[in-house]
C-alpha cells in the first residue's frame, strides 16, 4: 500500500499540504467540500504536487515538513527545481545570489519605492 503527501492550490491562491492513503479519493473529498476546514472555503482546488511513500509515517513527516516551508520553497518543489529548494532552505542572510531558475521581481510600494522579491 502506498501513502501520499500532496500540495493543493486553492481558489484564493493559497496552498494546502496533506497526506493520505488514497490520493484520488482525497482530492475528490477536498473538491466536493466533504472535508471541512481550510480547503472547503477555498474551492475549487487543484493538485499541484504529490509524492508516494511506502509508509504513513514517511508521508506524514513529509507533509509536516512542507507545511513549514515558505511559498517560494513550495513552488520550487512543485516545479521540481532543486537548486531553488536548496536556495530557499538557507536563512535569508546566508543566501548568496538567486539561482538562475529563480526570478527576481521588482515592484513599487505605495510611496513609489522600488523593492526586489524572489519568486
Amino acid at each position: 500500500m502506498a501513502f501520499w503527501s500532496y500540495i493543493l492550490l486553492c481558489a484564493d491562491g493559497r496552498y494546502y499540504t496533506g497526506h493520505t492513503d488514497e490520493l484520488e479519493r482525497r482530492i475528490a473529498q477536498h473538491q466536493s467540500g466533504e472535508i471541512e476546514g481550510f480547503t472547503s472555503s477555498r474551492l475549487p482546488v487543484q493538485l499541484m504536487w504529490s509524492q508516494d511513500f511506502p509508509t504513513r509515517p514517511e508521508a506524514l513527516e513529509t507533509e509536516l515538513r512542507i507545511k513549514k516551508w515558505s511559498r517560494a520553497k513550495k513552488e520550487a518543489l512543485i516545479r521540481g527545481d532543486w537548486a531553488a529548494i536548496s536556495h530557499f532552505a538557507k536563512p535569508p542572510k546566508e543566501r548568496s545570489t538567486a539561482p538562475s531558475s529563480v526570478r527576481v521581481e521588482r515592484s513599487r510600494d505605495m510611496n513609489g519605492n522600488e523593492s526586489e522579491g524572489l519568486s
